[in-house]
């Protein structure tokens, strides 16, 4: 017996939204491969989601991280706006169930496609956006994702570009990183790299490759010029 799809009031529940016009919802959560989709899906109400998502999460980490520059603030956005961040939102609502699709798509495991599951919830925001307008997109928006704001999950920046945008800022040239030492075998060999900025000692760091050896050396000279702090360290 084929599952039967729960009524969409209990996802308007969850979500914490009750839609004027409840069509919107239902082409939210249509896949092009549903029948009596007549090519009609969630794509156009998809593009719209990206984008009114896109300026709600900017704006909420503009004021969440007030001390933030700019090349932060854009990596924050990035990690909380990718495919991913979306999917687990999704998951989140448990959209899967509700989703319209095709019968071959439905027995092959698409309601779990963290594709589609991404894509349907920027649905969802345009769709809320659509019925409710900015302010209701908000509240959906800062329900959804105001864990993920404070916990991103993949490093915010590396070292090298982190001491690049420091040197820049100071109105100083780009570091350099020179190999100062190769040891170990061919096949696993260890370098030791200094960096230079302009006006300040050099640093040094190892790794088993050039670019680790200059990450680590750029950490170290972040941490040693108080730019970084331990923390930062870690999470960058």
């Amino acid at each position: 017996m084929a599952r039967r799809t729960p009524e969409p009031e209990q996802l308007q529940e969850t979500l914490g939204y009750r839609f004027e016009r409840p069509e919107l919802l239902t082409e939210a959560l249509t896949h092009v491969s549903a029948p009596g989709a007549g090519g009609q899906s969630y794509q156009r109400l998809e593009f719209l989601g990206d984008r009114v998502l896109g300026l709600i999460v900017a704006e909420m980490l503009y004021h969440a991280f007030p001390q933030a520059p700019e090349g932060e603030l854009s990596r924050r956005l990035a990690e909380l706006v990718r495919r991913e961040s979306c999917a687990e939102v999704a998951i989140a609502w448990d959209l899967g169930p509700y989703l319209k699709l095709g019968a071959g798509e439905a027995q092959s495991g698409e309601r779990r496609n963290l594709t589609i599951l991404a894509d349907v919830c920027e649905a969802i925001i345009g769709a809320v956006f659509l019925d409710g307008g900015y302010d209701a997109a908000t509240a959906l928006v800062e329900g959804a994702f105001k864990e993920l704001l404070q916990a991103p999950r993949r490093p915010l920046r590396d070292p090298k570009s982190a001491l690049q945008e420091w040197a820049q800022g100071k109105g100083l040239p780009p570091p350099t990183y020179a190999v100062v030492e190769q040891t170990g075998p061919d096949h696993a060999p260890k370098f030791r790299v200094a960096v230079k900025v302009k006006g300040l000692e050099s640093d040094f760091g190892l790794g088993t490759s050039k670019r680790a050896a200059e990450q680590e050396a750029a950490r170290s000279l972040l941490l040693r010029e108080d730019v970084w702090t331990q923390e930062d360290s870690t999470h960058g």
